[in-house]
């Protein structure tokens, strides 16, 4: 609980809270730190006999405005937010490419007439989207190091494209597995009992549950 000579201070910082947007941690962090430094120079300026209230006014003041923080503290947060999207794909693309097709070894009705070749298309546009998408997130990775050693303008451009190919390369492998989902269903009764695919689709919907919600909080952090 702060103290009552600290309400200044909390309020500021319940200011900041509220005006950005990110990870949760990362923001945890940052409010953390700037805590401890506005307490630091509260308590510096009343050992300097300074009243309570006035030290916690020049803290505030001497700390920066809302419209001087936000700006350097969201683009941190919006690099954050690039990274868990780019390690959250990294993780679910590559298993996907890699153990995609283990989902139909073995099944019962592999020996049977061969689907069509739109069918045969779409399964293989799926492979390639979540390969673009492997891809994708090594770039991520790649650009939020650089962001780390530089500020230069054109890495924030790089982290918008490589953020917008990462988000429109999972809306296409949703829309594309889901419909290969429910043809392979449509084609083979059998594919709805048998156990690879039954894991295989609890498994994925759980990936895309997780990477819709790392995409949504790249754009709200990337969108301040």
């Amino acid at each position: 609980m702060p103290r009552c000579e600290d309400v200044l201070v909390e309020e500021h910082l319940r200011e900041l809270a509220a005006r950005l947007q990110g990870p949760a941690r990362l923001k945890t962090d940052l409010l953390t730190e700037a805590r401890h430094g506005l307490l630091d120079a509260v308590e510096a300026y009343r050992e300097d006999g300074v009243p309570p209230t006035e030290a916690q006014r020049r803290a505030v003041a001497e700390f920066g405005t809302p419209a001087q923080l936000l700006p350097s503290w969201q683009a941190e947060l919006a690099v954050g937010a690039l990274r868990g999207l780019s390690l959250r794909m990294l993780a679910v693309a590559g298993v996907l490419v890699v153990a995609g097709d283990l989902t139909w070894s073995g099944a019962t009705w592999s020996d049977g007439p061969r689907p069509p070749a739109v069918y045969l298309l779409l399964s293989a546009s799926v492979d390639w989207i979540w390969m673009g998408a492997l891809l994708f997130a090594v770039a991520g990775l790649l650009v939020v190091v650089a962001s780390g050693r530089s500020a230069r303008p054109g890495l924030v451009v790089a982290q918008r494209a490589v953020g917008a190919g990462l988000t429109g390369a999972l809306v296409l492998g949703m829309l594309a597995g889901g419909a290969l989902f429910a043809w392979s269903i449509g084609l083979w009764d059998a594919a709805l009992s048998w156990p690879p695919m039954i894991i295989g689709a609890v498994l994925i919907s759980a990936a895309y549950f997780s990477l819709t919600r790392a995409a949504r909080g790249w754009l709200r952090a990337t969108a301040r």
